[in-house]
This record gives structure tokens, C-alpha cells and sequence, in this order.
């Protein structure tokens, strides 16, 4: 070899070496850079693993209140439901119990208000003093009556005789009224003179003044047009089976039927006595006077119904 060539390749041989040197580092310098990268990506995503587990843990746990939360609101709802509904429960006692004491108070006010003389049992058994007057009277509409002075019935009851003598009149059935209300003293001079007509006898058909039904004011005697006054004829008459028939639906009652303990057969001879007992006598086939005095009083709450 020629000495410069030598010479020369000497010099260039290192310089290959470093630069060989030089690549081979750098060729592992990126190698380490890329797991460094690597390195540092799997610690971040370590680390969002982490931070997402903590966050999953927190909303697990919220959630788990929440279910808590949600199973107390649940369980204060229903009681308040079940509250509610108790409360309802009471306040329907109470609005009862204040209808039945606004009933009482007006059942109360309509027996003050109500004379129990309207129901008792006269006729020699309950007596009617001399002061005794209705608390108000009413005229009776002359067509109905055969009298020429006035007749007078009691005005609550008044309302139901009216409506009876204008039902039969729309039947065709000619009632007339030939006596209604009389006072004690009427009474008694009635007696007076049927005494003296009669003698004892008088005792069997007409009361004494005190015992008759008719200063009530709700007892009348019915008649005909063609008969004079109130007599035993009245049976016979189409208007005495209508009264059998329907005069119970206006409150009225055959007071002496037949065979009665008091007076002779009165078939002309009605009193008031409220739709409601009335109807009960009817359907029961019992006669006023047959029943106790208790039992009768129960209807003086319904006398004007």
C-alpha cells in the first residue's frame, strides 16, 4: 500500500468508528424516549383508572344515599298518606257527630216547639183543661164545611185536610165538614144539651168538655151534602169508604171504630194524628187508642212531616 494511501485511510478509519458510535447511540436514544413515552403514558392512564375508580366509588356511594334517601322519603310518604287517611277518618266522625248533634238540636227544637196534647189520648183518659187553645187556628174554606158559621182547624195540620178534601173532590167524592174545632166552654154546653135530649145515653156519643179530641183543633166530623150533620148514616156513604181507604196518606184516623172502648161507632169522626202514624195504624190494622202513650209520643217528632 501505497504510504499517503495509508496514511490517509488511517485518518478515516476513527471518524467511521466515532460516526458508527454516534448512530448506534443515537438509535437507542429514541428507543428510550419511546418507552419514557410509554413509561409516562401508562402512569397517566394508571392515574385515570384511579382518579376513574374514585369517582365511581363517590357516585356509588351518592347513590347508595340517594337509595336511602329515597326509601326514607318513601316511607315518610306513606306515613303521611296513612296520616292523611286518618285525618280524613276523623273529620268524617266529626262532621257526623256535628250532623247528629245539629239533628238532636233540630229534633230537640221540633218537640219544643210541638204540643204533645196534639197526640195524646183524650176520650176519658187525658184531660184538656179550660185554658187549653190550639196555638193557632185557621178558617175552613166554606165550600168545604155545612155550616154557616165559621169552622176553624189548627194551621199546621190544616194543609193536610185541604189537600184531602180537594183529592176527594177531584174523585168525585162529596165530603163535607159539619163540625171541627171546639173550645171547652162549646164542649161543655154541647153536653149540656145532649144530656138533656138524652139523658145518661149522652155519655155513649159525646164527650165531656176536657175529653174531647175536638178542641184539639185537629179532629172533624165529615158529612155528606145530602145528610144533615154528622150521623150513622155516614157509613153507607161512597165519601165514608174513600176516608177508609185513603185518608190514612193525609194523617187522618178513624178514631172510635167499632167495638172501641170509648163511644158508641163514630164513622164520621176523624182526627190528625201525622201521616206517619197514621200510615203505620193503616198497614198495622190498630186503632189509636190501642196503642200506649209511649209509643205514640215517638211520632210527635214526624206530626207535620
Amino acid at each position: 500500500m501505497d504510504q499517503s494511501n495509508y496514511t490517509t485511510h488511517r485518518w478515516l478509519y476513527p471518524s467511521i468508528t466515532i460516526f458508527a458510535i454516534l448512530l448506534l447511540a443515537s438509535g437507542g436514544g429514541y428507543g428510550w424516549y419511546q418507552l419514557h413515552l410509554t413509561k409516562v403514558a401508562l402512569e397517566k392512564a394508571d392515574h385515570q383508572i384511579t382518579e376513574t375508580r374514585s369517582r365511581t366509588s363517590i357516585l356509588e356511594q351518592q347513590n347508595a344515599d340517594m337509595s336511602i334517601t329515597l326509601m326514607t322519603a318513601q316511607s315518610e310518604k306513606e306515613q303521611l298518606e296513612a296520616d292523611l287517611k286518618a285525618q280524613k277518618r276523623q273529620n268524617a266522625i266529626l262532621t257526623n257527630d256535628k250532623e247528629d248533634l245539629e239533628d238532636q238540636r233540630e229534633i230537640l227544637q221540633k218537640l219544643t216547639q210541638t204540643d204533645k196534647q196534639l197526640l195524646a189520648k183524650y176520650s176519658k183518659v187525658y184531660f184538656l183543661n179550660e185554658n187549653y187553645v190550639p196555638a193557632q187556628l185557621v178558617t175552613i174554606d166554606k165550600a168545604y164545611t155545612t155550616q154557616e158559621k165559621q169552622l176553624q182547624f189548627l194551621k199546621d195540620a190544616y194543609p193536610y185536610l185541604e189537600e184531602l178534601l180537594k183529592d176527594a173532590a177531584e174523585d168525585g167524592i162529596p165530603l163535607r165538614i159539619a163540625s171541627a174545632y171546639r173550645s171547652y166552654n162549646e164542649q161543655k154546653a154541647l153536653k149540656s144539651a145532649y144530656k138533656a135530649m138524652y139523658g145518661a145515653g149522652a155519655n155513649t156519643f159525646s164527650a165531656d168538655q176536657g175529653y174531647s179530641e175536638h178542641q184539639l183543633g185537629t179532629t172533624v166530623d165529615f158529612t155528606t151534602p145530602e145528610l144533615i150533620g154528622a150521623v150513622p148514616a155516614f157509613e153507607n156513604t161512597t165519601s165514608y169508604t174513600w176516608l177508609k181507604n185513603n185518608a190514612y196518606k193525609y194523617g187522618f184516623i178513624l178514631s172510635y171504630p167499632k167495638s172501641n172502648a170509648y163511644y158508641i161507632y163514630e164513622p164520621w169522626h176523624w182526627r190528625f194524628v201525622g201521616v206517619k202514624l197514621a200510615r203505620t195504624l193503616h198497614e198495622d190494622n190498630k186503632n189509636f187508642y190501642d196503642l200506649d202513650q209511649r209509643e205514640i209520643d215517638s211520632y210527635l217528632i214526624h206530626l207535620f212531616d
